[in-house]
C-alpha cells in the first residue's frame, strides 16, 4: 500500500468519525428525517458531479428492486436511527455502536449458513460486543443516557450489515460510482415522504446547517469518492481497516467536542478493536 493509499485511509477514517458529531450538532435543529434527508441532498449533489465529471453509468434498470432495498437499509433508515439515537446518547458512544455493523455482518453469514465462525471469529464477536457493553455502561455512569437512543443507533448498525450482505450478493460487476449514486439518489427520494409529513426544522442555526453541509458534503459524497477509489487500488480487506479506527476517532471528536470520555470508555474502545482485529482472517469460507 502506498503513502497515499495510507494517506487517503487515515483522512476517510477521520471524516467518518468526525460523522458522529456533525450529526450530533446538526440535530440540534433539524428533526431526525431532515437531518438523514440533507445528508442524502448534498451528498447525492457530490457524486452526481463526479459521475458526469467522470462519464460513468449508472446500474441498469432492471436492479431497480434491489437499489430500493440497499438504498433503504444503507442509508435512509441507519441515517434516520443514528440522527435520532443522537439525540439522547453522546457522539462518542454512537461512533462505538456503529462498529458492531462488522461484527453483525459476520454474524449473520455464519446464521444463514454461508461461512463457518471459527474459534478466533467467534473470539472477535465475543471481544466486539463485550468491548461495547462497556462503553455503553461507562456512558451511563457518566450521564443519562436512554435506552432508546442506544438501541436506534444499534438497529441503525444492524440494518447496515443487512445491506452490506445484500449489496455483495446482488451488485457484483457494477460501477461503484454508478451504484453509489444511485444508491443516495434514491435514498433520498425514499426520505421526502417522511420529511415531508414528518416535524419540520425549528430554529435553525448557522452552526446547524454548517454541520449538515459538511456532513452531506464531506461525511457522505467525498467520503464515498475516497471509498471507491481506495477499492480501486488496494484491496478490499485494507479499505475495511477503517472500521477499526472509527471508534477511536469517535473518542476523540467527541472528546474535542466537550464529551465526556471515561478510563472504562477508552479499554472498551480497545476490547472492540481487538476483537475486530480478530475478525481478520478469522473466518474460514466454505468451498
Amino acid at each position: 500500500m502506498s503513502r497515499r493509499d495510507s494517506l487517503e485511509l487515515l483522512v476517510l477514517s477521520a471524516i467518518w468519525g468526525v460523522s458522529f458529531l456533525l450529526i450530533k450538532m446538526a440535530g440540534v435543529s433539524f428533526p431526525p428525517s431532515w437531518v438523514a434527508l440533507l445528508r442524502l441532498f448534498f451528498g447525492a449533489i457530490v457524486l452526481w458531479i463526479a459521475l458526469w465529471l467522470r462519464k460513468r453509468p449508472l446500474p441498469p434498470k432492471h436492479l431497480l428492486g434491489p437499489l430500493l432495498f440497499v438504498a433503504l437499509l444503507n442509508n435512509a433508515i441507519p441515517f434516520t436511527l443514528i440522527a435520532w439515537g443522537e439525540r439522547t446518547i453522546p457522539s462518542n458512544m454512537a461512533a462505538v455502536l456503529n462498529a458492531t455493523a462488522t461484527l453483525w455482518v459476520l454474524v449473520f453469514v455464519f446464521l444463514f449458513g454461508h461461512d463457518h465462525l471459527g474459534r478466533r471469529a467467534a473470539a472477535g464477536v465475543v471481544l466486539g460486543f463485550g468491548g461495547v457493553a462497556m462503553v455503553v455502561s461507562a456512558g451511563q455512569g457518566s450521564g443519562p443516557v436512554q435506552w432508546l437512543g442506544i438501541a436506534l443507533v444499534a438497529f441503525g448498525a444492524i440494518s447496515y450489515a443487512i445491506a452490506t450482505s445484500t449489496a455483495k450478493a446482488r451488485f457484483k460487476g457494477v460501477d461503484p460510482l454508478g451504484l453509489a449514486t444511485a444508491q443516495l439518489t434514491l435514498a433520498f427520494l425514499l426520505m421526502l415522504p417522511a420529511a415531508a409529513f414528518g416535524p419540520k426544522p425549528a430554529a435553525v442555526t448557522p452552526q446547524s446547517l454548517l454541520a449538515i453541509s459538511l456532513l452531506g458534503i464531506f461525511g457522505t459524497g467525498i467520503a464515498y469518492l475516497f471509498y471507491y477509489g481506495l477499492l480501486a487500488r488496494i484491496s478490499s480487506i485494507q479499505v475495511q481497516s477503517v472500521t477499526y479506527v472509527l471508534p477511536v476517532w469517535g473518542l476523540l471528536w467527541g472528546a474535542l467536542a466537550g464529551e465526556p470520555v471515561g478510563i472504562v470508555s477508552v479499554l472498551g474502545v480497545a476490547v472492540v478493536l481487538a476483537g475486530l482485529v480478530l475478525l481478520r482472517g478469522g473466518s474460514q469460507p466454505r468451498r
